[in-house]
């Protein structure tokens, strides 16, 4: 096989790398052992340790440098690393993930400030989850920017934590993307049992300092929260400076057609960087999806050797003692006009579901509880096949297929 260099290790560069084993040479600039980044939150609400996300180490291994990339020259086929090692590629695979979205509040970034000030965090990386681990020890008061999932998972680890956690979100629900507003009120009443306190339709203007580290937080309407720790989960924007540096086509993401392949037919992009008609998902299914379709393509071997898109499913399990909370979403969760709707609720036993069916398609769903029937909706949703239709009536099959609620 021609000499493979990947740059990237995330849950897509190292899926890559492992499937090419000893023929690849992975580079990745954490100081860690590659992990799984989906499960960073259980890190910080102390349910793993930091080992236990770590991914699976493949034999033969690939060859592994913990160094940042700082260029790329196409012309020669090299990449230069910050601690000066050059190396030759015959194919290159970047898999180089995404940064989060540090918002322009004032006060957040003094001039020529190169990181965030004293007491506040992202949430992205293990050395995030790590410092954010050390800073709640004494159950300090957290204020928690964006309410997405990221921002639902992180509040929840914090109250777990036994901090004093607000979670601030400037739309009208949490999990406006993903869920419809009754799924998003459960989702919010599993936070508030959980101590968290939650304001929605709230932008926030700034933070304010006091002997150097953030102390407080104000809203735009004059409100303003006191705070020992701020987490900003804004979302997380695709790392594509070095293509971009390299002369290769970006637009939201490093632009790549069927098989992976970039406008330089040597390189190669996966993961969390790189759009795909058009299309950046920031997802860990997709990102696996385009490692393995990049893999074959590489090897010959498996199949499928083109990738055409994911289907994405966003599942969220929120841990409680007395009163779990397991919800899935996918697709349109919301009807457009002439949809028909399917809703069933049973509030004794805090299961809620709602599917969206268009002509005989299904479309999209959500459900919070009782996710046994999961499966055959998602399988239905995935397949984009007509629904069985029972004397005519798809619907009674949705509510019937796993006995309903």
């Amino acid at each position: 096989m021609k000499r493979v260099v990947v740059i990237g290790t995330g849950l897509a560069g190292t899926r890559v790398a492992a499937r090419l084993g000893g023929d690849a040479v992975l580079i990745g600039e954490e100081p860690h052992a590659p992990y799984n980044r989906v499960l960073l939150a259980e890190v910080l609400a102390g349910s793993y340790g930091p080992e236990v996300i770590r991914l699976p180490t493949p034999e033969p291994k690939p060859k592994h440098l913990q160094t940042k990339v700082t260029e790329l020259n196409r012309s020669h086929h090299t990449i230069r690393c910050e601690n000066g090692a050059e190396l030759e590629y015959e194919t290159l695979i970047l898999a180089t993930g995404a940064n989060p979205v540090l918002p322009p509040l004032r006060g957040l970034f003094e001039p020529g400030a190169t990181a965030l000030p004293a007491g506040v965090h992202a949430f992205r990386t293990m050395d995030d989850c790590v410092a954010l681990s050390e800073a709640v020890r004494e159950g300090p008061r957290a204020v928690v920017i964006g309410g997405g999932l990221l921002g639902v998972s992180a509040a929840r680890a914090l109250a777990r934590r036994g901090a004093q956690v607000v979670l601030v979100q400037q739309a009208e629900r949490l999990m406006e993307r993903h869920l419809d507003p009754e799924s998003s009120a459960l989702v919010a009443k599993h936070l508030t049992a959980l101590g968290v306190e939650i304001h929605t339709e709230c932008r926030v203007k700034a933070v304010g300092t006091t002997n150097g580290k953030v102390s407080h937080v104000e809203l735009h309407d004059g409100y303003v929260l006191d705070t020992d720790v701020t987490v900003l989960a804004c979302g997380a924007r695709p790392r594509t400076g070095l293509a971009k540096a390299a002369g290769l086509e970006v637009r939201r993401g490093i632009v790549v057609d069927d098989e992976l392949r970039t406008s330089d037919p040597h390189i190669h992009a996966v993961g969390d960087c790189a759009e795909h008609a058009g299309r950046v998902y920031g997802l860990a299914t997709p990102a696996l999806e385009q490692a393995d379709a990049l893999a074959n393509v590489l090897t010959g071997e498996g199949a499928p050797r083109t990738y055409s898109g994911t289907r994405t499913l966003t599942r969220l399990t929120l841990p409680h003692a007395a009163d779990p909370l397991d919800l899935a979403a996918f697709g349109e969760t919301e009807p457009l006009p002439g949809d028909d709707v399917v809703q069933l609720a049973d509030a004794t036993r805090g299961t809620y579901r709602r599917v969206v069916v268009r002509g005989d398609r299904l479309v999209g769903g959500v459900l919070v509880g009782a996710l046994g029937g999961v499966g055959a909706l998602a399988h239905a949703w995935e397949s984009n096949e007509a629904l069985p239709a029972d004397d005519g009536a798809p619907l009674l099959h949705l509510l019937t297929h796993d006995g309903g609620l």
